[in-house]
C-alpha cells in the first residue's frame, strides 16, 4: 500500500537562494538528524543537481544499522522542482517531488513523499508503529533547520 507525506514550508528568501540550497547534495547532512547516521557515499555532491544524477549515501533509522540507499534524480526543472526517486534503499517504493513557490513573502517550498514498505500486511504494521512516526520526526527537524536558516 502506498502511503504519501505532504509538507510544506514558507521560507524568507528569493527563489535562486532556496534553489541553490536544495539543489545541492551537500546540504542534505545538514537537514537529516544525527541519528540518523547519514553518510554522503558519492564523490560528486560539490555539483548541483541535474537530471539523472545517482546520489548514494547510507543512513541508520533503526538500531544503528546502516542501509545503503541510492537515489536518483529523474526531473529537473530549475528555480522550479525536482525528484528523487529511490533505486535502492529501505523502500519498496520511494518518490519525492520538491517544489519551490515564488510569492511575496519569499519562497513556498513543498514536499510531496510517496512511498511503500515490503512485506505486504507486516510492512502496514511497521508502517503504523513506526515509520510514518520517523518521516515525521525527520521533517520537522528539517522544517527547524529550514527555519534557523532562512526564517530567522
Amino acid at each position: 500500500m502506498k502511503h504519501r507525506l505532504y509538507k510544506e514550508q514558507q521560507l524568507n528568501c528569493d527563489i535562486e537562494t532556496a534553489w541553490q540550497y536544495f539543489s545541492s547534495p551537500r546540504n542534505l547532512s545538514k537537514i537529516t538528524p544525527k541519528e540518523m547516521g547519514f553518510t554522503m557515499l558519492s564523490k560528486n555532491t560539490s555539483e548541483p543537481i541535474t537530471q539523472g544524477m545517482v546520489i548514494d549515501y547510507t543512513v541508520s533509522p533503526l538500531l544503528k544499522v546502516p542501509l545503503r540507499w541510492r537515489t536518483q534524480i529523474t526531473q529537473v526543472q530549475p528555480n522550479k522542482s525536482f525528484t528523487d526517486f529511490q533505486q535502492k534503499g529501505p523502500y519498496k517504493y520511494w518518490n519525492h517531488l520538491h517544489e519551490f513557490i515564488p510569492n511575496k513573502g519569499g519562497v513556498l517550498v513543498k514536499d510531496t513523499v510517496d512511498y511503500e514498505l515490503s512485506f505486504g500486511f507486516l510492512g502496514q504494521i511497521v508502517h503504523r508503529l513506526f515509520v510514518k512516526k520517523k518521516l515525521a520526526a525527520i521533517f520537522d527537524f528539517r522544517y527547524r533547520v529550514l527555519e534557523k536558516r532562512f526564517n530567522k
